[in-house]
């Protein structure tokens, strides 16, 4: 017997309950879209970054806001997807998948990939559980940009998002 993977409910077998595997399926599904969706805020805001509070910075700011960027880049939804596809491939004995030129090509491939082979992921592959919770919050960071809850409420069930990097507090506490 397993737990699945990322609700931890007790398995017969597998790595992911039915349920899980159809919102890890729906979210990879969904990456594409917000991969996309992402584009409308690249544009830096004009009341001034977090890190230097409301005054004017000594250098220029980046010309995009960096949280945005970071996940449209190569290395963002495109990357971790990219990873989770090579390494599935790799337990499959099929060998390196091909990877497009183009970023947006690049997430479709990753996610279609995996979601064409979600089944064997959930029945079969230890790893499942790491996936689904690396998957569950890609679309979880892309959703506080492209789709942002109430603040308040978002305070109450998931707590305060912080950002990508350790921060110190004006104390000196990290």
């Amino acid at each position: 017997m397993n737990d699945c993977g990322l609700c931890e409910r007790q398995l017969e077998h597998g790595y992911l309950c039915d349920g899980c595997t159809r919102a890890t399926t729906q979210r990879l599904e969904r990456m594409p879209r917000l991969w996309a969706a992402l584009e409308a805020f690249l544009a830096p805001g004009s009341s001034g970054s977090p890190q230097y509070g409301r005054t004017r910075p000594c250098e220029a700011p980046l010309p995009a806001r960096e949280d945005v960027l970071s996940l449209r880049a190569a290395g963002g939804i495109a990357g971790v997807l990219e990873d989770w596809r090579a390494a599935m491939q790799a337990d499959r004995g099929w060998g390196t998948p091909a990877v497009p030129a183009d970023i947006g090509r690049r997430v479709t491939v990753a996610a279609r990939a995996l979601t064409i082979n979600m089944d064997w992921i959930a029945s079969s592959w230890p790893l499942a559980g790491e996936m689904a919770v690396e998957v569950r919050g890609l679309e979880g960071d892309v959703l506080t940009i492209v789709d942002p809850e109430d603040p308040e409420e978002r305070k109450r069930q998931h707590g305060t998002r912080i950002g990508l990097c350790v921060a110190a507090f004006p104390d000196g506490q990290v």
